[in-house]
């Protein structure tokens, strides 16, 4: 009995990742940049200890193809152990100090910068990412284009050849993959604060962090969220190879079980009841999956079921993977196989300690 039970949540896993393969290909591709740029953004940085990858961000940003003068860049220091010098650029750069107010640094850098901001459009972004030329002007051309108060970017990594770089990269593709699905199928639920617009006075009438500002961190969703219970017509995704975020994986395992525990701590707390079901789903699905494997090992099953499980599991998260890592990165995908035999093992551990384990961030323990 208990095996059925873990074959129909594993067919019940497969059809949800269908249903967002579906929704992936309903988001249409748009890369128009014929427009004259006229939004005005603030792009706001929260950073601690970044002085090796600020310079490489503000690089990138100093070759946007985009006028200097429409765009300024506020980076919110949060107790940096090493003081960040701003070099020379043609762009409006400014340092400022964040103000912490809650147990969450980031939504109180965020709102720090809000004070100072001079434009309605806001961008965040991370310290350690690197943008597309054509980033801006892509993003300005969408919402010259459409109405619209807030929008989700893709982001992926700029990844080696060693194992545990792929495996981030598979782990992110199934992540993007499942955002713009959700996006698809109008069940938004998550996005990236890597790449994430919107509007000032928007910001405002959702009461930017409210309800949530305990929580360290879910600057992204939990704002995308509150989005789409207020007004889920303004909320889009640009998906676009212009507009995609290109940021850095974790260099070891354990740096990367505390990003992904940090990550898995906000599902408890979402707001969007289509997020907490597949999250939930998502995790049963592993699990199941790890528990007929289980059974096999102690002679409760055959052979034949196991492999049945594991091809139908294995097709559908392939073609998501496939599908959003074509989009994201044009590099061949490697240890697919390898990847998606441990992932489970390495998900429901994330799932489960982040229930109950203390993590580490940038040298805090939250």
């Amino acid at each position: 009995m208990i095996t059925i039970v873990l074959y129909i949540i594993i067919f019940t896993y497969c059809l949800a990742i269908i249903v967002l393969i579906y929704g992936f290909t309903k988001v249409n591709t748009i890369e128009y940049t014929g427009l004259t740029p006229k939004t005005k953004v603030s792009i706001i940085v929260p950073f601690r200890n970044e002085t090796e990858n600020l310079p490489i961000l503000l690089a990138s940003l100093s070759k946007l193809n985009y006028p200097m003068e429409l765009f300024e860049v506020i980076l919110v220091d949060d107790e940096s152990e090493e003081s960040f010098k701003i070099p020379n650029l043609k762009f409006k750069v400014s340092v400022i100090n964040n103000i912490r107010v809650s147990n969450s640094p980031k939504k109180n850098a965020i709102v720090t910068a809000m004070q100072i901001v001079t434009t309605d459009w806001i961008i965040t972004t991370d310290a350690d990412c690197v943008v597309n030329t054509n980033w801006l002007l892509t993003l300005d051309n969408y919402i010259q284009l459409h109405d619209v108060a807030m929008i989700a970017g893709a982001v992926t990594y700029d990844f080696g050849n060693s194992f545990l770089h792929h495996f981030q990269q598979l782990d992110l593709a199934s992540l993007q993959g499942a955002t713009i699905g959700s996006f698809g199928i109008h069940k938004e639920f998550m996005c990236n604060g890597a790449n994430f617009a919107y509007t000032k006075s928007f910001f405002q009438k959702l009461n930017g962090f409210e309800g949530n500002d305990g929580i360290a961190s879910g600057d992204d969703v939990f704002l995308l969220q509150k989005a789409i219970a207020k007004s889920a017509e303004k909320v889009h995704y640009l998906k676009s190879e212009n507009n995609i975020i290109i940021t850095k994986p974790m260099n070891d395992w354990r740096s990367l079980f505390y990003q992904r525990a940090r990550w898995a701590s906000k599902t408890s707390s979402y707001q969007s009841s289509f997020g907490k079901g597949l999250g939930l789903l998502v995790f049963a699905g592993n699990l199941s999956w790890l528990l007929i494997l289980g059974s096999w090992f102690l002679g409760l099953t055959t052979f034949q079921n196991v492999f049945l499980a594991c091809t139908f599991k294995f097709t559908v998260d392939t073609i998501l993977i496939y599908k959003t890592n074509h989009f994201l990165s044009k590099n061949k995908m490697r240890y697919l196989l390898l990847s998606c035999f441990l992932y489970p093992f390495f998900s429901v551990s994330v799932a489960l300690y982040s229930l109950v384990g203390k993590y580490e961030w940038k040298g805090r323990k939250f």
